[in-house]
């Protein structure tokens, strides 16, 4: 499928300023004035959604340095356009680009809530957390008709099966009757993912998330409805954002936040091009340098895909950062483990296939 490695000046609600070729095209287009006629290019790429059709919901991980074994991703894309998301190269899978179509062309998973039924009834299965949220967000703004997942939080606390989600959503608070209800047996947890507390950086850097102050007043919510939450830091962007660190971590501590996690910025494949374009649209005369830090902090690459490396980077900023976290997280009194005990031990199947109960331990 062909697609314009093209770009342009910023979009309004958008974080890619192009549609490069995901790294499978054989072919691309590029646009020529030939003095007769010049396409006019929409000021607004309209979005789309379509069902995906899956086999299955659950995906399995076996990544040593992500702190979960299952994951669903109700949605593929994600309209919060946030231009640094590694979850991007995904689309080039699929024959769309990472840039703007991630942003606007969007798939959910149909019958998502049946195919998770069948799963968990499967006799083979054994309950251990899963993560809504691994990838896009699962409460992207079409999720506010969709309801994917809700639906399966539906299933998930019909089964007392344990769940965790990340988000930048407000959107959450809408299910926190479902969350609450898992939280009274130890069988939920939400992490709120906050890069910046700026409100005008944000807007820039993830243009349809919630506001920093949306997400810190859901988490205070939930935190009021029994449901044990977290703050993500996440990513880091060395000359950016990295002077915010103590700042996110005090507001999300004030806000009920009992732990803390923290990554750095991810470039992967076509996410390299795409960030440095913003970069260098929207904050000219900070790219060469943010750029260098990333480097620094990556082996002198842009990237480093190493387990155990790539969440935090290597070098001496790298440190400073990690010290720097890890210090006003004791001060704040936040945990920062990689994800706080969820049981397993409540898990009904559906169907009636048994019970876990008497297994009784947590992860």
């Amino acid at each position: 499928m062909r697609r314009t490695s093209t770009g342009g000046p910023p979009l309004k609600g958008h974080g890619a300023l192009s549609n490069p070729p995901g790294r499978f095209d054989r072919t691309q287009v590029e646009s020529v004035d030939d003095g007769w006629y010049l396409e006019e290019t929409p000021e607004h790429p309209a979005t789309t959604l379509e069902p995906e059709r899956a086999r299955s919901v659950i995906s399995r991980n076996e990544s040593p340095d992500i702190p979960f074994e299952q994951s669903i991703n109700p949605y593929r894309g994600c309209a919060h356009a946030c231009v640094y998301c590694y979850a991007r190269p995904s689309h080039a899978y699929l024959g769309l680009s990472p840039g703007l179509d991630f942003e606007t062309r969007l798939f959910y998973k149909q019958d998502a809530a049946a195919l998770l039924e069948r799963e968990l009834s499967h006799p083979g299965y054994v309950a251990r957390p899963i993560m809504l949220g691994a990838n896009t967000d699962p409460y992207q703004p079409v999720e506010r008709r969709m309801r994917v997942t809700r639906s399966l939080l539906e299933v998930l606390q019909r089964t007392r099966h344990p769940v965790m989600v990340t988000t930048k959503g407000a959107l959450v608070l809408r299910d926190a009757d479902l969350l609450a209800d898992l939280a009274r047996d130890g069988l939920a947890s939400v992490a709120i993912s906050i890069p910046t507390l700026d409100v005008e950086l944000k807007r820039q850097l993830e243009p349809q998330a919630a506001s920093p102050q949306a997400r810190l007043r859901a988490m205070a919510a939930l935190t009021a409805a029994g449901v044990p939450c977290g703050v993500m830091v996440a990513p880091i962007i060395a000359a950016l954002t990295g002077h915010e660190i103590e700042a996110i971590l005090e507001a999300a501590a004030a806000a009920g936040a009992r732990w803390a996690g923290y990554s750095l910025l991810r470039l992967p494949y076509e996410v390299k091009d795409l960030f440095k374009e913003w970069l260098a649209a929207h904050y000219p005369e900070r790219a060469a340098h943010v750029m260098s830090l990333v480097r620094g902090m990556r082996g002198g690459r842009e990237n480093d895909p190493a387990f155990g490396s790539r969440m935090h980077g290597t070098g001496a900023y790298a440190a400073v950062l990690r010290s720097r976290f890890q210090v006003a997280c004791r001060r704040l009194g936040l945990q920062t483990a990689s994800h706080q005990g969820l049981s397993t031990g409540h898990f009904r199947p559906p169907g009636g296939r048994g019970s876990q109960l008497g297994l009784d331990f947590t992860e």
